[in-house]
């Protein structure tokens, strides 16, 4: 089988840019993509966007042909929305469009513009990926949400505050050395524990940031990275997803995530490997409780183990699993519709030796995994050196 090679990607900045709008931010994530494949922008024969929110934060639907405009394509444009897991839902369509022969050069990416609107409209446009009927009219949001997940784990497989607040200090400090990251700033076990409760277990430092920012990757056939001399040494060797109810009350788990599962189980199968090679790992740590129910679905610690993982140093870089090296959601940020594709540009550049923390990550397999809602919809990828 032949896999999409990433030629090239490309990134904002994550943080706060009032001023900016949503093709704005994506012609730089875009255009810097394509400066960094190398690849001749006539050659591009589709882009796949991802967006969550646009309507709500710019009152802009159709965005596809828009950011194609923005990085001056003149090519089918389509949007893809899987609430926080739109542009790893891109991603997955983008290599089975390569890999099935339908275009050998794919632009994907995706961006979010959300701090212009403010934290309450923020929120409640982020509650639209929640049942509206049974959760969002019932004064749900995705803290309370995933509080309510962080307390059955804790109940069904025991826990605590402090090592939901080690997950934390672990991914700000590996977003210290990130210079795309929001939030590069050391913290400690008591700054989260001290810090106001969100909704309890939860609190302002267990929970990411409203961000704004882009991201962008070109991925082009094997036949088209090597006939054009391109240097593309990791490919996208798996790819899965999967679906879970959407209200938490339908669910048969709180403490587990199914969609996680799901999609790894045909991630591994389709890249032909188990979770025992994979060396590190991009996960949707939305919240910090979301990087322990992400690590056990995707087969890295049985049920009830990786709640300590970040307080045994286990999840450093320097550990024996990388988990977030880009500081994750949690401090690099969470522009939600650029996600997914920021994921897979973090270990992209990781695995090519050109990312912060890269001299002391050893591996050449990794997988991102990012999340729609709570993890109602789940994409994983598998990334490989392989050239």
């Amino acid at each position: 089988m032949s896999h999409p090679r990433v030629a090239g990607v490309g990134l904002t900045h994550f943080g706060e840019h009032p001023e900016r709008t949503g093709r704005d931010l994506f012609a730089d994530a875009g255009l810097a993509a394509l400066d960094d494949s190398g690849v001749d922008p006539d050659d591009v024969e589709s882009l796949f966007y991802g967006n969550f929110m646009g309507e709500l934060a710019e009152h802009q639907g159709h965005q596809g042909p828009l950011m194609a405009e923005a990085v001056g394509l003149d090519v089918p444009a389509t949007r893809f929305e899987a609430a926080c897991a739109s542009s790893g839902a891109a991603i997955r369509e983008a290599v089975k469009t390569v890999r099935n022969g339908e275009a050998d050069v794919v632009l994907v990416g995706g961006a979010e513009r959300m701090t212009n609107i403010g934290t309450p409209a923020a929120t409640d446009a982020l509650s639209i990926a929640a049942d509206d009927l049974y959760e969002i009219r019932s004064g749900m949001t995705f803290p309370g949400a995933y509080a309510l997940m962080a307390r059955s784990y804790f109940r069904e497989y025991g826990g605590s505050r402090e090592d939901l607040a080690a997950i934390a200090v672990k991914n700000h400090e590996h977003a210290l050395e990130n210079e795309y990251a929001q939030l590069r700033t050391e913290i400690t076990v008591e700054d989260v524990l001290d810090a106001p409760t969100i909704a309890a277990p939860l609190g302002l430092y267990d929970s990411c940031p409203i961000t704004d920012g882009a991201s962008a990757l070109v991925l082009t056939s094997e036949d088209y990275a090597e006939n054009h001399g391109l240097d593309a040494s990791v490919g996208i060797t798996g790819t899965g997803q999967g679906g879970d109810n959407l209200a938490l009350h339908d669910r048969e788990y709180l403490a587990r995530s199914p969609a996680t599962a799901e999609a790894a189980e045909e991630a591994y199968d389709d890249a032909g490997i188990g979770p025992d090679d994979v060396d590190v790992l991009e996960v949707h740590d939305c919240f910090t409780i979301a990087e322990v129910l992400a690590l056990e679905a995707l087969g890295m610690y049985e049920y009830g183990e990786a709640i300590a993982a970040a307080r045994n140093g286990e999840t450093y870089c320097t550990g024996k699993l990388p988990v977030n090296v880009s500081g994750g959601l949690k401090a690099k940020g969470h522009p939600v519709g650029a996600t997914g594709v920021a994921q897979v540009v973090a270990l992209t550049e990781l695995l090519e030796g050109r990312f912060p923390h890269a001299d002391e990550v050893d591996g050449e397999t990794a997988v991102a995994h990012n999340a729609g809602g709570t993890v109602a919809s789940a994409t994983v990828h598998v990334l490989e050196v392989v050239a």
